[in-house]
């Protein structure tokens, strides 16, 4: 690592607990190695107090500052985003609907001085989480709205139980809300080989009995299997708005979004 790699986030990363900077070493190996084992046993390496107080202190102010100017959804779509299946049961998870609606701020809305854009940019986080996710390179997004974006999830707001289409989450935690807008998740509740219809529908009309939710503190970096973990953000009630980030990565360089979705997240295409 160089100096200047170093001082782009040292100011962000409690790097004497999680020593994203010296990944070779042997306690470089070792963290990683303890990453990877939460990974495959929960499903999620949640890493608490990642992203220091100050830098977190910066991010929510920012946020505040920037919400006026953030895209609002309030959309219905079943678990998979994909249309409703007209040939099965309303209650059906091919069918049944659930509600997503929160604030984004898009990358090109945050400055580059921001830490969390600081933090993105850095290339010892991006090869952090390669190293976690078993992967031989990743590349950030190359999408100047999506590569690492802020929602703010206000009384009423909330997302809706969903299946990720990509492989993996991650995420940066900056202010729980007042009540609600919590992470819960049901690890591996289906597979390539089973969809598993009837467990699923179960918990789309439950109350949630079972599922995991994910300590997830101010400053806490999560990285998430969701493609086969059926998992939402509950409703949010009070006047403190949940604030987080996700943070964008794929195997292929240059990756973005196609104008469609840039459409849906952000109402607008550049």
């Amino acid at each position: 690592m160089s100096q200047a790699t170093a001082r782009t986030y040292a100011d962000i990363v409690d790097l004497d607990r999680y020593p994203i900077d010296e990944l070779e070493s042997d306690r470089g190996r070792a963290f990683v190695a303890a990453c990877r084992e939460q990974l495959r046993r929960d499903g999620v390496c949640n890493l608490p107090g990642f992203v220091t107080p100050v830098a977190i202190a910066e991010m929510i102010r920012l946020a505040t500052k920037l919400v006026s100017a953030a895209h609002r959804t309030d959309d219905t779509h079943t678990i998979y985003f994909e249309p409703a299946d007209a040939t099965v049961a309303a209650a059906h998870p091919r069918a049944a609907q659930q509600r997503s609606a929160k604030q984004t701020i898009a990358c090109d809305q945050i400055p580059a001085d921001a830490p969390i854009r600081r933090l993105y940019d850095s290339d010892d986080l991006t090869r952090f989480i390669a190293a976690v996710l078993g992967k031989a390179e990743l590349h950030r997004s190359a999408d100047l709205l999506d590569a690492v974006m802020i929602a703010l999830f206000e009384d009423g707001d909330e997302l809706g139980w969903h299946f990720d289409r990509s492989e993996f989450a991650v995420t940066v935690m900056y202010q729980e809300a007042e009540r609600g807008g919590d992470f819960e998740y049901y690890p591996g509740l289906r597979s390539e080989a089973d969809p598993n219809y009837a467990t699923i529908e179960k918990v789309l009309h439950g109350d949630g009995e079972g599922a995991v939710r994910l300590p997830s503190g101010p400053g806490s970096l999560a990285i998430f299997h969701g493609r086969h973990a059926l998992h939402r953000v509950s409703p949010v009630e009070g006047a403190r708005p949940r604030i987080n980030s996700v943070l964008t990565y794929s195997e292929k360089p240059d990756m973005r979004l196609n104008a469609l979705t840039r459409g849906l997240f952000y109402g607008r295409t550049q």
